[in-house]
């Protein structure tokens, strides 16, 4: 079986992936919390491991992996966005989470296999907290259960954080009912009119960290393999997580393997509202940016490394995906080429993975007429699936109009041209198509008319 090496940043090395059961691999990554539509960074994380999902799945079948990612559906969040709207918050949830599984496949992103709901597991958080308690590692404080920081010794262990940084970096809450500046809620009383249910400690509702514990463990057990998300969840959260999980379950591993991805920029800036560069997957969806074009960007560059989404990027994915399109065309799915796939086996290497299908797109370019082409075809299709490329029902972005008759058109003007040595309605028709996002290319075989970036049948009208 080949070798997968994945990047643990509980150990800070790259190492081999050594599954617990290869009949049963299992991933968990924190999912969103459903208030509003998911913004490009929210997006980042669902490709990265979207990715890492569809090579477990190649590799070990797909019956033999499990990919867990949850809502957080009850947030102090949540409730705000109730309150300001005057929407319920059982409405605010559905709708949003509605959104953001529409927009995800939109991008490609297959469905987890579970996509478990805070407010479904409240009885396995609330046995979770008794547990933690009785063993000594949580205490009852004003309504409130907190976890005791100091009853872990092994607290910052995954950030490499001193106290000192990880009190700055958690803008912890100063409460006078804490024992420890650094110890976080579990468990919290829910104020007239807020979610909240019955519990030992009174009525309320769960803190945010206790929720990935419980429904990882309910889900996948006390040891699984993967544990992922954003590096902006490496700390205060996973750490988090990480201490109420092995002090509720002494002796488990928990997660093994700790996968993180960078943060996204746009045009080389931080994303927000401030700069006036926020913005969400469904607003570039709504501008005809195809969620495969969003989904490409992302992948040509390294999860662990900072990803900058710019215009000029998505233009030239959109060039790239139009003419893979139009290779596969009426092609039917062959082997995969595993040498193609090797640096995505090194560590999720998208980018050099990207560069061996543009190297097999372009020799397809140059044989096309060759009797090998539709195998070759047919591989290069298989091979790109496994990134999530090219997938069945994802390319109706690229249909338009039939060019066929422009491409007669121009030939004709040319042939005319070549004779009056007039080049006038050439040139013109050539601008017209330009204009309209049609890639131009003339040579002694021919025209060839390629949709382009930007590409609008409708200024194509009356040519």
């Amino acid at each position: 079986m080949v070798e997968i090496k994945l990047y643990n940043t509980a150990t800070r090395s790259k190492q081999v992936f050594e599954p617990i059961d290869r009949g049963n691999v299992r991933m968990y990554v924190c999912g969103p919390t459903v208030y509003d539509r998911a913004h490009l960074g929210n997006a980042r994380p669902v490709v990265v491991f979207d990715v890492l999902y569809r090579l477990l799945r190649h590799v070990y079948g797909p019956d033999h992996v499990t990919y867990v990612r949850n809502f957080t559906d009850v947030d102090d969040k949540i409730i705000a966005r109730a309150e300001e709207s005057g929407v319920p918050i059982d409405e605010i949830t559905a709708t949003t989470t509605q959104w953001y599984l529409d927009d995800m496949r939109s991008l490609g992103a297959l469905d987890p296999d579970e996509m478990p709901r805070a407010t479904e597991h409240i009885g396995d958080m609330i046995a979770m907290i008794e547990d933690l308690v009785a063993r000594g590692h949580a205490y009852e404080a004003e309504g409130h259960v907190l976890f005791a920081v100091e009853s872990y010794a092994d607290y910052g262990k995954l950030s490499g954080r001193s106290v000192d940084d990880m009190i700055a970096g958690a803008r912890v809450e100063v409460a006078p009912y804490k024992r420890n500046p650094m110890d976080f809620v579990l468990w919290k009383p829910a104020a007239e009119g807020e979610p909240g249910w019955d519990s030992p400690w009174g009525r309320g509702r769960p803190g945010w960290h206790i929720e990935c514990s419980a429904m990882s463990h309910e889900i996948l057990g006390e040891t699984f393999d993967i544990h992922g998300g954003g590096n902006d969840l490496q700390f205060p959260h996973h750490e988090n997580e990480i201490a109420q999980s092995k002090c509720a379950h002494p002796g488990s591993g928990f997660a093994r393997y700790w996968l993180h991805n960078e943060m996204l920029q746009v045009e080389g800036k931080k994303m927000s509202k401030s700069l006036g560069n926020f913005f969400t997957v469904h607003d570039l969806l709504e501008q005809g940016v195809p969620g495969e074009v969003i989904r490409f960007v992302f992948l040509g560059t390294h999860y662990r490394k900072p990803m900058d989404w710019t215009k000029e990027k998505a233009e030239q994915a959109e060039r790239t995906l139009r003419k893979w399109w139009s290779l596969v065309k009426d092609v039917e799915p062959g082997e995969v080429q595993e040498i193609e796939l090797q640096p995505l086996y090194d560590d999720l290497n998208t980018y050099d993975c990207i560069q061996r299908l543009r190297a097999m797109a372009r020799a397809l370019e140059m044989g096309k007429d060759t009797p090998e082409h539709s195998v070759s075809a047919a591989n290069f299709l298989a091979t790109a699936r496994v990134l999530g490329l090219l997938e069945q029902g994802m390319g109706e972005w690229t249909e338009g109009p039939d060019l066929q008759p422009l491409v007669n058109k121009l030939n004709e003007a040319r042939t005319n041209a070549l004779q009056t040595k007039d080049f006038t309605a050439v040139d013109a028709l050539k601008t017209a198509l330009t204009e309209a996002g049609v890639e131009v290319r003339m040579s002694k075989e021919g025209v060839e008319l390629v949709p382009g970036a930007g590409f609008d049948p409708a200024k194509l009208e009356g040519l």
